[in-house]
């Protein structure tokens, strides 16, 4: 018996590992994900490399997420013809609500789905176990902050400006 529990804490310590070390950190870079977007076309999240990009996390049912919407929607009404990008993911598992979402925050950034809640395999690559979530990657497609402030994302955008 002791045998068993003891194989079986392995085998969960090994599990534990081995998703913790699958997930981003910063330096890391752009995580090889496709997703369809709000207009069924599949996007690559590499395909952005060469803009400062924030990647947000963030559901139709998650209040917090929907209020942050309203920021982000300013920001990229302000820089993005600076050569910078919001890729929203969604891990919504209704897209009629994703949709609608959408909609009602007027968000005209990049929108994917990956609708299998926290299970999704975008946000267990990204680690995501909170909404929102956001993710800050310079031009060169690499990690420099996770749940960056404004300030920073405005720093990066104007560094990368220059």
């Amino acid at each position: 018996m002791f045998k068993i529990k003891n194989t079986i804490t392995l085998f969960t310590l090994i599990a534990t590992v081995a998703v913790a070390s699958a997930q981003i950190k910063v330096g890391d870079s752009f995580p090889d994900v496709q997703l369809q977007n709000d207009k069924n076309t599949t996007v690559k999240l590499n395909s952005f490399k060469g803009k400062t990009v924030l990647v947000d996390f963030w559901a139709s049912w998650c209040a917090p997420c929907r209020m942050a919407n309203k920021k982000l929607v300013k920001l990229y009404d302000q820089y993005k013809g600076q050569n910078f990008e919001i890729v929203g993911i969604s891990i919504d598992n209704d897209k009629t609500k994703w949709l609608k979402a959408i909609e009602k925050d007027k968000m005209k950034h990049q929108q994917l789905i990956d609708p299998k809640g926290f299970d999704a395999k975008t946000a267990v690559t990204f680690g995501v176990d909170a909404l929102p979530s956001t993710f800050l990657f310079d031009a060169s497609g690499k990690l420099i902050a996770i749940n960056p402030t404004e300030a920073q994302i405005t720093a990066q955008i104007t560094k990368n400006k220059k």
